[in-house]
């Protein structure tokens, strides 16, 4: 039974004509009433009593005008709400984002989603990792570009869905010894100054710091930290260290610095998006698919999805 079915069998019982209802569904007469017994063949009962220039519905085909009429408002019903939702839904979304990793990223996702919501307001948030972890959980924040948080992070009811995956990288300045080095290894990391985040405010971030310099000797010492890209850069820039990135840092640091990838280094750097499992603005997973469209985005993004 498809739909057609029940609106050729409404249709008919409306005009008690199959006549007229072929003319008003602009399909032959002869496809019309064989519709009409395929549907009686289906339901195994007569809905419609035949006369010389008319129809008359059956008992049975009384109830089933009720049901059918219902089922058809249900599904013109969802067809005018999504119409709706897709055009002329109003609202917010707010979406926390790390500047430093999202730059590549976030304004195409916008592009996306305001193509699609052009009604909807996005209130966007430069936020810590930690922050975002606390807004999402709270319910002021919708949805999140960030770090793959720490798995213990995830626990109450959040979801991370990975984008991409950026390869380690030093920044250092064009000056520095090691920038004329088309790629470097972790070694040449050796008894380095090295600069970072802030590591109360990001957390992963320096955990991802220990996997790359594990077992390099002289170990490298962090002997300054900041919380803004901006600082960082300036840091850089001025020779007082080097700092472990990805290889999506230099939208923000642009030819003031040397990047060279960290050429054995087995720990790339996950970005992705974060969100509440049961948040319920309709306008969230949308977000979340304009970041995640495969067009743009590798094969194998995956939901990670926390134990409760």
């Amino acid at each position: 039974m498809e739909l057609r079915h029940l609106r050729y069998f409404v249709e008919v019982a409306r005009q008690q004509s199959v006549t007229k209802a072929a003319a008003l569904l602009h399909v032959s007469q002869p496809a019309l009433s064989r519709q009409i017994r395929d549907l009686e063949e289906e339901l195994g009962v007569g809905l419609f009593e035949h006369h010389a220039r008319s129809v008359r519905l059956t008992s049975a085909g009384q109830v089933f005008l009720e049901e059918a009429q219902i089922a058809l408002d249900r599904v013109q019903a969802a067809v005018d709400a999504v119409k709706e939702f897709a055009g002329n839904s109003t609202g917010e979304l707010h979406v926390g984002y790390a500047p430093s990793l999202s730059m590549d990223i976030l304004p195409e996702a916008l592009r996306r989603f305001q193509r699609k919501f052009p009604n909807v307001k996005l209130q966007l948030q430069d936020l810590t990792t930690e922050e975002m972890i606390a807004r999402l959980r709270e319910g002021s924040l919708h949805a999140a570009l960030l770090v793959r948080p720490a798995a213990g992070s995830l626990v109450g009811g959040l979801e991370y869905r990975e984008i991409l995956r950026h390869q380690p990288c030093v920044a250092m300045a064009v000056t520095h010894d090691l920038a004329g080095s088309d790629a470097i290894s972790a070694g040449a990391l050796a008894g380095q100054r090295l600069l970072a985040y802030n590591r109360e405010h990001y957390p992963e971030y320096h955990s991802w710091i220990e996997t790359v310099i594990r077992g390099v000797k002289p170990r490298p010492r962090v002997v300054g930290e900041y919380d803004s890209s901006s600082s960082l850069v300036a840091a850089i820039v001025s020779g007082c260290g080097v700092a472990l990135v990805h290889d999506g840092f230099n939208a923000i640091s642009g030819f003031r610095l040397c990047l060279r990838k960290v050429e054995d280094a087995s720990q790339d750097f996950s970005f992705g998006v974060a969100w509440r499992r049961d948040e319920p603005s309709p306008f969230t997973r949308r977000f979340v698919e304009a970041t995640t469209t495969k067009s743009t985005f590798p094969e194998d993004s995956q939901v990670l999805q926390a134990k409760a």
